[in-house]
């Protein structure tokens, strides 16, 4: 049986109790603040070991392991993260925490307001990727780490890394980008406002003051909506083609017909049970107003003149929601400022999901990458 590692849940929470709540783009101040992280592996004793990974938009803390009691699902990342795997916990202090905004412990809309003892729900401010990355400093700061040996990361978890970069060069050590950009296209921005609208359009969402009754199908359809730019059309034509579901000829009506078809329904479904829907919103819409560009006044390339560390840049061929195009700017941005960076297009029929499923080559990837790092 393979050997999980333990995972270490942790919370960390600051202001409302006279420190300094989380100043937000938007202009407020987020307060009070809590953060859910896991760990995994040993810190060492000069606090040199200790590898960030960043979480995509449905994703959460847990990325690996088990918890002490012998509970808890798989992780999001349980191929690379564990004994002698890229991530060896055996040499690094993982980290992962949940995202502000989100669902799955970190503050979000669905946390308690203190100033109505309710839910926040839309009421809760606007979140930014840097105001995400801000409450991860404050996260470090408690762990007492002074710099992170890699920040790593996938899609939206990517986009934090690249921030990291920027925002805090002398706290990072390296960075490991994954099928992601510097800054969301307009096709992107669409699919998400489709998403959003499935939500907002559902009688059951309120204007977000749902309670229990939650907008079930405006949130399947959004899932399903994004399921779709995860994979690629091979991947669908290899694992679904034509084939009909459950009959051996067309309905002819509006029922489900085709294979596919129930593949969506069944992650609609499944999303329902874990995700809530307005940090749907608020995570989505922190994706739109990614643009790294803005902080060079409009250019990619000067964004990236107080960057630091060391990069290696990873895309998939057949990934078309972060299609190559986007890590090569990535690439050529870094280059201009004469930053260490090695690209990878790795080949594959996976579609953007390839980062969740291209163990081997990515994890070879990685390992070589963190190995030439040290520790």
């Amino acid at each position: 049986m393979e050997e999980r590692p333990i995972a270490t849940v942790g919370d960390f929470s600051f202001g409302g109790d006279g420190t300094e709540g989380l100043p937000l783009d938007c202009g407020k101040t987020l307060s009070p603040v809590n953060i859910r992280y896991e760990t995994l592996g040993e810190l060492n004793s000069d606090r040199s070991n200790a590898v960030l990974i960043l979480h995509a938009l449905t994703g959460d803390a847990h990325v690996a392991g088990r918890y002490a009691d012998g509970s808890g699902k798989d992780g999001w990342w349980e191929g690379m993260v564990g004994p002698g795997k890229p991530f060896d916990t055996d040499k690094y202090f993982i980290v992962c925490s949940n995202i502000i905004g989100g669902c799955a412990g970190s503050t979000g809309p669905s946390s308690i307001d203190p100033e109505t003892g309710k839910p926040y729900n839309t009421r809760f401010p606007v979140v930014t990727i840097p105001d995400i990355v801000r409450a991860q400093r404050r996260l470090m700061e408690h762990l007492e780490i002074d710099r992170w040996l890699a920040i790593a990361g996938g899609s939206m978890g990517g986009m934090q890394a690249l921030q990291w970069a920027v925002s805090y060069p002398d706290a990072v050590g390296s960075v490991i980008a994954i099928a992601t950009t510097a800054r969301l296209s307009p096709q992107g921005i669409a699919f998400d406002w489709v998403g959003r609208q499935a939500i907002m359009g559902d009688p059951k969402w309120n204007g977000g003051d749902y309670g229990e009754d939650v907008p079930e199908q405006g949130l399947a359809i959004a899932r399903m909506v994004g399921h779709i730019t995860y994979l690629s059309d091979e991947s669908m034509h290899r694992k679904f083609g034509r084939r009909l579901q459950e009959r051996d000829n067309y309905s002819f009506d509006f029922s489900r017909d085709f294979q596919v078809e129930s593949y969506l329904e069944h992650q609609g479904r499944r999303f329902v049970e874990r995700f809530d829907a307005n940090s749907y919103l608020y995570i989505s819409k922190a994706m739109d107003y990614f643009d790294l560009s803005i902080e060079g006044g409009g250019d990619i390339g000067k964004a990236f003149a107080s960057v630091k560390s060391p990069f290696i840049v990873v895309s998939f061929s057949s990934d078309w929601l972060f299609p190559p195009e986007h890590s090569k700017e990535i690439v050529k941005a870094l280059r201009m400022n004469n930053v260490e960076v090695t690209y990878c297009d790795i080949e594959s029929a996976y579609g953007h999901d390839a980062f969740l499923l291209e163990m081997d080559t990515l994890g070879r990837l990685v390992s070589g990458f963190l190995s030439s790092r040290g520790s």
